[in-house]
């Protein structure tokens, strides 16, 4: 008996001590805090111009895998399709419209002018929307002279207000009316930042997408507005993975709008 009770005594001894060692190596490991998410150093919305001519570009806008909104021109022979197309393919879906400028260029059909009545400007505008069915929103095409003008710009807000669409101003003009009229009201507004293709070489499309990056990385978000442009689209393929893993986020505008 003495015999076997030595034993159990010698058992129980090596159980404590191994409870002992695993309660040591469980306390004293460090504790390993959760890996947070990166933080984000801006948000950006790319918005491309100017959709509907032609289905030319429709291949390679769908190799570029983040948000991207569009905008589509009323009355081409391929708007409604391109804009059903480019909806299908997950991204945001806005009616660039036709808007009078200050320069004497060939204008679009039913461009929207400066004196016009205001119900005729109602009516382009609804017949507009019917149109691109999956606009989210509007932006001005051209329109350095009607964006000036308080009339015009309240008649079409009005519209979009009643509508629930947001405006996106391309801000051709300096002296736009635009962010202004949006606060009386109370309309979701934003406003382009960086023209990215002013010039098609792919070099000068760079330097202005790294500037659209500085002014995202200052304000919290920026936006830049291209065009349905081979070049451009070729570059923002090659571009945004990059943006992307130095922490920036693309969003479509209808998050930043105010």
């Amino acid at each position: 008996m003495r015999q076997k009770e030595k034993y159990k005594i010698i058992i129980a001894i090596l159980a404590c001590v191994i409870l002992l060692q695993w309660l040591f190596m469980f306390m004293g490991r460090p504790k390993v805090k959760p890996r947070g998410k990166a933080a984000i150093k801006g948000k950006i919305a790319i918005v491309l111009d100017d959709w509907g001519y032609n289905l030319n570009n429709l291949d390679i806008v769908s190799q570029i895998k983040y948000p991207l909104t569009v905008s589509v021109l009323p009355g081409l022979s391929f708007s409604a399709r391109v804009a059903r197309e480019l909806n299908s393919r997950g991204l945001e879906v806005i009616l660039h419209l036709p808007m009078e400028p200050q320069e004497k260029y060939r204008l679009e059909k039913d461009t929207i002018k400066v004196g016009m009545e205001k119900e005729v400007i109602t009516d382009i505008l609804n017949r507009d929307l019917e149109s691109i069915v999956y606009a989210r929103g509007v932006s001005n095409h051209m329109g350095s002279k009607a964006t000036e003008d308080t009339d015009v710009m309240g008649v079409v807000f009005r519209q979009l207000k009643k509508k629930r669409l947001y405006f996106l101003d391309s801000f051709v003009s300096a002296d736009s009316v635009g962010a202004d009229l949006a606060t009386k009201f109370r309309l979701g507004f934003a406003r382009r930042d960086v023209f990215l293709d002013n010039n098609e070489d792919p070099e000068y499309i760079k330097q202005q997408i790294y500037k659209l990056k500085s002014k995202a990385r200052a304000n919290g978000y920026a936006i830049g507005i291209g065009h349905d442009r081979r070049a451009t689209l070729e570059v923002l393929k090659e571009q945004m993975p990059l943006l992307a893993r130095e922490g920036y986020k693309f969003v479509f505008v209808s998050e930043l709008v105010r």
